[in-house]
């Protein structure tokens, strides 16, 4: 028989905020945290913002000559690793290391390392390239890095399923504790993209909004105007514990994670299937693995980026496997605040997802103005919602037609 997966922590690093019950404040009043970059000059690129992590400091969670050691990202998977492990209120020294792991996804890892490198190179010659160039772009270096911090001597690796990274991450680690491998995992995802080379690279494939103009309304999921996402970064990390061994140790239990559905559309790179029948596939799959029907889902968080295609596939996708009772499910995307975070985006989500159960409110969409008549579900638009449920389901698409699905409730004993 599986064991139960349990959720006893949560931490985030977004650029609306770095702390949950502030971040679903923020989120419930309708604030974005898009803004014009300061982190680099944007003088010739066509988009000027972004999700940024502005003045980020880590004292206080890494020490300052390691935190010059790690690059960016694997630093927000550690600050945000640590807030989840305070919550959950583990104290490592107690624990067997080798029944600990640390699962992190990233979509891309330490890009600003590879430019800042490839820039001296160039420059300065290969004798003047880093000594920590390599652990620092490595997309192992968050699992490593939090596996360091804490002590974990259990299964600790990277997940790489591009957009989908955090969500898949939380299924290897719930795979890890259902199968008695572990008895804990630190997982989710992180991400810091914000770059020159990533807003350039994203820029280049027409897949980000252009409004310079508005960057706080650039990210309008299933609008009618929508022109791309809004490149993010931040991290979302939560505990996951087998629930007997969270029990023994007397935590404070916030959620389950009931189930979790995974697909590929095998089709193009870039581009979700039309039809979205991979998507419709892994959320089919995670009612199937939570053992529920569709009515049990109260909110579905949504992938939703903003883009043309990829919203309308989604919506679609929804509707084959919620049925008549797609129109009645509450949806919403909160990157129309966040931005998209690429691998981290999973995460942050699925943390969304569960205080929404657990509060029994629906975020809104924001920016949301002009219906889509090939987008014509309830998608929350632009207010919060009081709604009591069951279950949420958080949704994770990424390129190479990766789709991850994950359910989560309140804890109910």
């Amino acid at each position: 028989m599986k064991r139960r997966v349990v959720i006893t922590g949560m931490g985030v690093v977004t650029p609306l905020s770095c702390q949950v019950e502030d971040l679903w404040e923020r989120l419930c009043r309708g604030e974005s945290g898009i803004h014009l970059i300061q982190g680099f000059d944007t003088s010739i690129f066509r988009v000027k913002f972004g999700g940024e992590i502005r003045n980020w400091n880590p004292t206080g969670y890494i020490d300052a000559k390691e935190a010059k050691r790690i690059d960016r990202f694997a630093q927000y998977a550690v600050v945000a690793a640590t807030d989840a492990v305070r919550q959950s209120g583990l104290d490592f020294s107690r624990e067997d290391p080798y029944r600990c792991a640390a699962i992190i996804g990233s979509g891309v890892g330490g890009l600003g390392e590879i430019e800042m490198q490839h820039r001296r190179l160039l420059e300065k010659g290969p004798e003047r390239v880093s000594a920590f160039t390599i652990p620092k772009m490595m997309l192992n270096a968050a699992s490593g890095c939090v596996s360091i911090q804490f002590g974990i001597k259990g299964p600790s690796y990277g997940v790489v399923t591009a957009c989908a990274s955090a969500s898949s991450a939380v299924v290897e680690a719930a795979k890890e504790i259902q199968f008695g491998e572990v008895d804990v995992v630190i997982t989710g995802g992180t991400e810091a993209a914000v770059t020159p080379l990533g807003i350039a690279g994203f820029t280049a494939m027409s897949a980000l909004s252009e409004r310079n103009e508005a960057p706080e309304k650039a990210s309008r999921p299933f609008d009618r105007d929508r022109d791309g996402f809004v490149l993010s970064e931040g991290a979302g990390i939560v505990i996951l514990e087998d629930l007997e061994h969270a029990k023994r140790r007397g935590a404070t239990i916030l959620g389950e994670l009931l189930g979790y559905g995974a697909s590929s559309d095998a089709g193009h790179i870039t581009q979700p299937d039309e039809n979205g029948t991979g998507a419709a596939r892994a959320m089919a799959d995670a009612l199937r693995n939570a053992k529920l029907n569709p009515e049990d889902i109260g909110y579905i968080n949504a992938h939703g980026t903003s883009t043309p295609l990829g919203d309308r596939a989604e919506t679609v996708a929804i509707k084959n496997v919620f049925g008549d009772y797609a129109k009645r499910v509450s949806v919403s995307s909160t990157k129309s605040q966040l931005g998209h975070l690429l691998g981290a985006s999973g995460g942050v989500e699925l943390i969304i997802s569960l205080l929404a159960v657990k509060k029994g409110v629906i975020p809104p969409t924001i920016n949301y103005e002009t219906p889509d008549p090939e987008c014509d579900l309830d998608y929350t638009p632009n207010v919060p919602r009081e709604r009591r449920m069951k279950a949420a389901m958080s949704n994770s698409f990424g390129f190479g037609g990766h789709n991850v699905a994950l359910i989560v409730a309140d804890y109910q004993g």
